[in-house]
């Protein structure tokens, strides 16, 4: 499978701006992506955000359903350990139905205590919590009545109906940032759905180690082996890192503060200067600099399905308009080549 590029719609705007107009445009800026021909939009998720206002997951998914014609869509990825299965279940068969079986799953535990306080449960109880929830929603979408009692919920003779599209069900895209995090991802995904923040050294020590937890479960190598990455094309990486490099860097500090940098391996932080923290991390610079990059992280990892964010919050929407079809004109047709 050669290597396809998605885009991540972030959905995150300072204070001073028309909400409205904002959501109008992110719809608009899924439709053009969907007309460039990116393979996948995806929308992702978190609970008051104090840096920036975010426009909420499922229902620009929805939207999107009846004005994205081709490109899949992903809930990547839903903070799962917040919620009850038989919700998640019948909310994602749904989107799948409207959105003719192009719906992808993804599903991460979270790290932010202000979302585990406000849904009522723990940091110490997400991870049980989020494989409960995993067992359950793929019971709901593949048997016709399940009965499973869990730490926090209990389902008696439930049904999810009516089922997903896709058979057996949704792909199930796992996040997984520590090392003890890739035995879900092999156990109960699909897939393992890497993460934008680690090193490529890191991450190929991190493939070899979920291989062996495949082998563990007597399961192949996905098929689609999915990664998300920040990236900004323009003519040359000067005129990339001045057009992007002050947002991206506030949006990591950001990150770091709320607590990002300690769910990472050991060995990786988000902290230090930003030249320091871009490394190989971000696909920033000119089309034949990303197209390499990209095609490095094919080469070097498997990665055929990247997903790319390309705008932050306060940036120009002609700026972010501008570098999407500079990617889909530029750098997507030699990555498609190579791979």
């Amino acid at each position: 499978m050669s290597l396809q590029i998605g885009i991540m719609l972030r959905g995150q705007y300072s204070f001073d701006v028309n909400m409205v107009t904002m959501a109008d445009e992110l719809i608009e800026q899924a439709c053009l992506a969907d007309r460039l021909g990116f393979a996948s939009i995806t929308k992702g998720s978190h609970y008051s955000t104090p840096d920036y206002q975010a426009l909420q997951q499922l229902p620009i998914l929805a939207r999107l359903t009846g004005e994205v014609k081709n490109a899949r869509l992903n809930a990547g990825i839903i903070i799962l350990p917040l919620h009850k299965p038989l919700d998640i279940a019948e909310q994602m068969a749904t989107l799948d139905i409207l959105s003719n079986g192009r719906m992808i799953f993804g599903v991460g535990i979270g790290y932010r205590e202000v979302e585990f306080n406000a849904f009522g449960t723990t940091h110490k109880e997400r991870g049980k919590r989020t494989d409960e929830n995993l067992i359950a929603i793929r019971r709901l979408w593949n048997e016709n009545s399940v009965s499973m009692k869990g730490s926090h919920f209990e389902l008696k003779e439930a049904v999810c109906w009516p089922k997903p599209i896709q058979k057996p069900n949704p792909p199930i895209w796992i996040g997984a940032n520590a090392d003890v995090a890739l035995n879900r991802a092999a156990e109960h995904g699909d897939c393992w759905y890497i993460n934008p923040h680690t090193t490529i050294e890191t991450l190929t020590r991190q493939v070899e180690i979920y291989k062996g937890l495949l082998d563990k479960f007597k399961k192949p190598f996905p098929k689609e082996f999915p990664m998300r990455r920040e990236a900004f094309v323009a003519r040359t990486k000067t005129e990339a890192m001045r057009l992007a490099g002050p947002f991206v860097a506030r949006k990591y500090a950001s990150y770091h503060a709320a607590g990002q940098s300690d769910q990472l391996p050991e060995g990786e932080s988000l902290s230090g200067d930003f030249e320091s923290l871009i490394g190989d991390r971000f696909l920033i610079g000119s089309p034949d600099e990303v197209a390499d990059q990209m095609i490095t992280i094919n080469r070097k990892l498997g990665v055929n399905h990247l997903i790319v964010s390309m705008e932050w919050a306060g940036m120009a929407k002609s700026t972010a308009i501008d570098c999407m079809q500079m990617m889909a004109e530029e750098v997507l047709p030699k990555v498609s080549q190579a791979t």
